[in-house]
């Protein structure tokens, strides 16, 4: 990786560290256990799992591993704290052997669950389903998966035939044991995998259910990367008084195969900025997280436009839709997945070597939770987190909390793709392979009455047409430059700004949501780059504001028009300015005067002249009535002052 793109990662961390357990639950004694100073060998797990493990080329275990499968907890109850993608199905897996065949090498003939392996999501209960799979492969071991979006009565009759290991999501798994498709009364032992995400996700009541189902005796094994309130009852009602708490999460083992990366980008440029660390590290599968439904759908476009094969990702898709998705990055027909934090829970996709987190995550645990993607089972992984100049301290908060300490780069810009593209072309093992005798023939065609170097730039175009161009991008540290000392003081700009030509932009919120003036003009400003002087006028309507934005700025607010913006704010170029017609009155303040319904008009008087015009029988109006030969009141009194100047004398009360 090259120089300019290298973070540093100094400090492990312990994220997930608590106060001891027994201390938060006094009527549970729970032993701490640490990794062993010596790693198990997988020879030393149960001999059918040990040969499925060596032909699948595991050789060493890792630290959960080690700890779970270690012979001094055979059958005992676990509470394990361990990060995502640490192996922790072929951990449970092993731990679960003794319990499930003991001595014998194969499983006697399938009757009721002898255990059941509880997870979040449907697409990690498939994962776990698949590795289970492979390594009991060699023991004859039946297993059922009941996960949603599948059919309920063809899971029915897979139960009613028997089954060794019931995998499935806390939903479904409740249903088949409502309707009596599902006994628990023989399980010897219970894995609830990710417990927190599913308590998370609202499924107390039925894990509580599932564990109530099955006898008090079973092994319980918990696997929970936090350790909330929440877990803390669920392990105090369920897990028996001697369970142990395992804790791997030991110091820099969470970064040891994950490369974190922070790259500063301008918020307007966020997308430009994708598109060049795609280009720029050319995994073969990516991942990009966006904070919203419609910043998947955004960028999902955008990425689509510009050539790369690309999935989409988020709550609102059907399950049919989220096969076919997944299906398609397994298979290598899309290469890049644009998700929400929601829809990727549990997602696991093989050779996922790229993290992008294009809009920041909310909290320290999220930014983990979606790096775990990759760098999984001792493959290496790169996470790049954008961070807008808008938010760089609340991404210093986030590393912070995540025990990363990181020094912001410079995305890639087009050169340096260019150049490594080069770099690729040249050592392309095309280049090197023999020609063959019916390419021969064809490239002899080729190369009359052209010269090798026609064919080199040729080759090269060729090349080219099929990748992606990349984005010329700035950098916000190069567009601040420090004034130097003696330098003459800058003329106030605010009064030079021309706004003739200037453009009028449409936002989608106004006085009903909260904006004000001075609020709509700091949120233009920190998403499009522009200083204050380059807006004018600002006028609120009840649900939408028109801002005027002088000419150099129009194409800023375009780009940021099309890029959109982290707070969901819709803005687009409105025809003119907003019509000077009276807004209304405001709903959360009291009505003023003036804005009181008018009195219903008087009706005709049948043919009669409207009462200011009526006449007084010949008499002048009052204004100009006589008063019998005394002067008008706003005449002199015989020397006194008028009516209205004169003061009344108050006692004070």
């Amino acid at each position: 990786m090259s120089h300019a793109l290298s973070g540093l990662v100094k400090s492990g961390f312990r994220l997930y560290e608590k106060a001891p357990f027994s201390r938060a639950v006094p009527a549970l004694a729970v032993a701490r256990a640490s990794p062993p100073r010596k790693p198990m060998s997988f020879s030393q797990a149960h001999p059918a799992l040990a040969r499925a493990l060596a032909a699948r080329g595991y050789a060493d275990p890792t630290s959960v591993q080690s700890a779970v499968a270690a012979p001094e907890l055979a059958g005992a109850d676990m509470l394990v704290s361990a990060r995502t993608g640490s192996g922790k199905t072929v951990a449970f897996g092993m731990a679960l052997a003794e319990r499930l065949l003991g001595p014998a090498e194969v499983f006697g003939p399938a009757g009721k669950p002898l255990a059941l392996v509880v997870a979040p999501t449907r697409e990690l209960a498939l994962q776990v389903a698949r590795e289970l799979a492979w390594l009991y492969g060699e023991t004859g071991a039946r297993l059922v998966c009941c996960v949603g979006g599948m059919d309920p009565r063809r899971e029915q009759r897979q139960l009613a035939q028997g089954a060794h290991i019931v995998v499935g999501t806390p939903g479904r798994l409740c249903d088949h044991l409502d309707r009596r498709n599902l006994d628990l009364t023989d399980a010897v032992a219970i894995v609830l995998d990710e417990a927190d995400e599913m308590l998370d996700l609202g499924f107390r009541e039925d894990l509580e259910k599932l564990l109530g189902a099955a006898p008090a005796d079973r092994q319980t094994l918990l696997f929970s990367a936090t350790l909330p309130a929440d877990i803390v009852r669920l392990a105090r009602d369920f897990m028996r008084k001697d369970a142990t708490r395992v804790d791997v999460a030991e110091d820099g083992e969470v970064h040891a195969d994950i490369d974190y990366h922070a790259v500063r980008v301008f918020p307007h440029e966020i997308e430009k900025a994708v598109v060049n660390l795609l280009r720029f590290h050319d995994a073969t599968t990516s991942i990009v997280f966006c904070g919203t439904r419609e910043g998947v759908k955004r960028l999902t476009g955008a990425l689509l436009e510009r050539g790369f094969s690309v999935v989409a990702l988020s709550g609102e898709m059907g399950q049919g839709e989220r096969n076919e998705a997944l299906s398609a990055l397994r298979d290598g027909r899309a290469r890049v997945c644009v998700a929400t934090d929601v829809a990727a829970r549990g997602l696991d996709v093989p050779d996922l070597g790229l993290v992008i987190h294009a809009d920041l995550p909310h909290d320290s645990e999220v930014l983990l939770h979606r790096s775990g993607r990759t760098g999984r089972a001792g493959r290496k992984g790169v996470s790049v987190l954008l961070v807008p100049s808008t938010r760089r301290r609340r991404a210093e908060s986030l590393l912070a909390g995540a025990g990363i300490e990181l020094f912001s780069e410079a995305a890639p810009s087009a050169e340096t793709i260019h150049k490594l593209d080069e770099e690729r072309l040249l050592a392309d093992p095309l280049l090197s392979e023999e020609i063959g005798e019916d390419e021969r023939a064809f490239a002899s065609r080729l190369a009359e009455g052209r010269t090798a170097e026609e064919l080199a730039a040729a080759f090269v175009r060729l090349a080219r047409t099929r990748l992606p161009s990349p984005e010329e991008i700035s950098d916000p540290v190069e567009h601040k430059p420090r004034r130097a000392a003696d330098a003459p003081e800058r003329p106030k700009l605010r009064d030079t700004v021309d706004f003739t030509g200037s453009a009028w932009f449409r936002l989608s919120v106004g006085r009903r949501d909260g904006a004000e003036v001075k609020r709509i003009l700091a949120f233009l400003c920190r998403q499009s780059g522009l200083k204050g002087r380059d807006f004018g006028a600002i006028r609120l309507a009840d649900g939408e504001t028109f801002a005027e934005v002088a000419p150099g700025g129009i194409a800023a607010m375009e780009r940021l028009s099309a890029a959109g913006n982290d707070e969901n704010v819709v803005i687009f170029r409105a025809d003119g300015p907003p019509s000077a017609g009276p807004a209304g009155p405001r709903k959360d303040k009291p009505r003023r005067e003036d804005d009181r319904p008018k009195a219903k008009a008087r009706p005709p008087r049948d043919g009669k002249p409207p009462y200011k015009d009526a006449p007084r029988d010949g008499k002048a109006p009052y204004k100009d009535a006589p008063r019998d030969g005394k002067a008008p009141y706003k005449e002199p009194r015989d020397g006194k002052p008028p009516y209205k100047g004169k003061k009344k004398d108050r006692k004070a009360g």
